[in-house]
């Protein structure tokens, strides 16, 4: 997703003026190049670096002539927590590459190259971390899965930047979520003396690192069973949700990163597989016919959308129920469909979506740990949530059929697993109703909150 941010700037680079119109101008004279041979501190970005270099012609991008640039040092502290970014050996990168620069500071042309490629190393090796995919993450949409940038890519958007630190500050930030987790639990570790981060820590932030600084977007967390909508990194609404439960069926709401384009007024509703299996063809074994249409159901052809309603008798009941075939049943829009009165899907291969309820009482929306769907999103106010999606009123106008409507622009949509909970200063733990997180968690205490949002 941040990978458009590496191209953006790579443009602006070509149109920047001043330094970076000298680097991309060959008319305009370079500054001394960077000494040869290559060397560094061979951090793991070293060859991909030292190919950059090797056709890099240009002034150093860390020093100004013999005195490293501010930017030097912000690289470093980045560096110094960068354990909670994932990067293990951040700390000790950061103090190789602090003994380079004091190297650097006698002046001498190759301790001054060492310290250059060191830093460079370090760079891109965070930006490559910051914008890989999120491990169990689905990607709805291929544009939206981020692809690490190349040393190349990162390096000519350095050299370019109107400001370096400001650009470092940018990729170590992504959005306000991952901001306010990081930056709570360093300063626990720095108050506690603790190099080393609670692996619970580390595992919220490679969760919530994939989402935007800016514009509108949904978060779904199923840790707390809530939906916050937000607009450029600060949370406007939110509403209760009831998500997949792990327990008994093991459906829990699996993290998928998406977009909804659409809503569906008057939708209907397709029974899961197992639900076919386990309830709706015994029921219908010891009710007949009556019992589908009671409730609306409809026995479907096929689960394409050019499927036809076929009569119930010409199905094999108790095959479904042993589960030697599958058929798909639909039942129709209406006061009982189990979608009630809008549906928000959004791509992905589970068919998971954002649905209204038609008795809120009924669909356990009080209840403290809200983990009983079977992998779909129940919400609290699904037309609340539509009029900040839609803009208006969520209103179908052709009655009570099934009938798409378009969002003026596709809003992106993150169901993401977060138990790390900042709050006053300090970062405590919702209860891991998934057990997703890793154990041995020891440097901050459970908060013994279970999902709930205090309402």
């Amino acid at each position: 997703m941040r990978t458009g941010i590496i191209y953006a700037a790579l443009g602006a680079l070509v149109m920047t003026p001043g330094v970076a119109s000298a680097k991309t101008n060959p008319q305009v004279a370079p500054a001394a190049p960077i000494s040869l041979p290559y060397q560094s501190a061979g951090l793991p970005t070293a060859g991909q670096v030292q190919a950059f270099y090797a056709g890099w012609r240009y002034a150093p991008i860390w020093f100004d002539g013999a005195v490293p640039n501010a930017a030097a040092n912000s690289m470093i502290s980045i560096l110094q927590r960068s354990s909670l970014d994932g990067i293990a050996s951040g700390p000790q990168y950061a103090a190789q590459i602090q003994a380079a620069l004091q190297q650097a500071a006698t002046g001498s042309p190759q301790a001054i190259a060492f310290a250059e490629h060191s830093l460079s190393e370090a760079l891109v090796l965070y930006a490559q971390m910051m914008d890989r995919p999120i491990p169990d993450m689905t990607y709805g949409y291929d544009y939206m899965k981020p692809t690490p940038p190349s040393a190349g890519e990162v390096l000519k958007i350095a050299a370019g930047a109107p400001s370096l630190p400001a650009y470092l500050q940018q990729v170590a930030n992504p959005n306000s979520i991952y901001v306010s987790i990081r930056d709570t639990a360093w300063q626990q570790m720095q108050a506690a003396g603790s190099t080393v981060p609670d692996p619970r820590v580390v595992a919220n932030l490679e969760r919530t690192r994939g989402m935007p600084a800016k514009g509108r977007f949904v978060l779904v967390n199923p840790a707390t069973q809530m939906l916050t909508m937000y607009e450029n990194g600060v949370p406007v609404d939110s509403m209760r949700v009831v998500v997949g439960r792990k327990r008994d069926w093991n459906l829990p709401t699996p993290m998928i990163t998406s977009t909804i384009f659409y809503a569906v007024h008057n939708p209907y509703w397709n029974s899961p597989d197992h639900l076919t299996r386990k309830n709706i063809a015994s029921l219908y074994l010891a009710q007949g016919d009556s019992y589908l249409k009671n409730r609306g159901y409809e026995v479907m052809s096929d689960w394409t959308t050019n499927a036809t309603v076929i009569p119930p008798s010409e199905v094999d009941w108790k095959a479904v129920r042993a589960g030697k075939i599958h058929i798909r049943i639909r039942q129709k829009p209406g006061p009982e469909n189990f979608m009630g009165e809008i549906k928000f899907p959004f791509a992905n291969p589970q068919d998971i979506f954002l649905h209204d309820v038609p008795e809120k009482d009924r669909f356990l929306f009080k209840q403290s740990q809200r983990t009983e769907s079977n992998g779909c999103i129940r919400l609290e106010d699904a037309k609340r949530l539509g009029r900040w999606l839609l803009g208006h009123e969520p209103v179908p106008h052709n009655g009570d059929a099934e009938e798409f409507e378009q969002l003026s622009r596709g809003v992106p949509i993150y169901v993401t697993y977060i138990t790390a909970k900042p709050e006053n200063g300090q970062l405590t733990f919702v209860k891991d109703v998934y057990g997703w997180d890793p154990s041995g968690g020891t440097k901050v205490a459970d908060s013994g909150a279970k999902g709930d949002d205090g309402r």
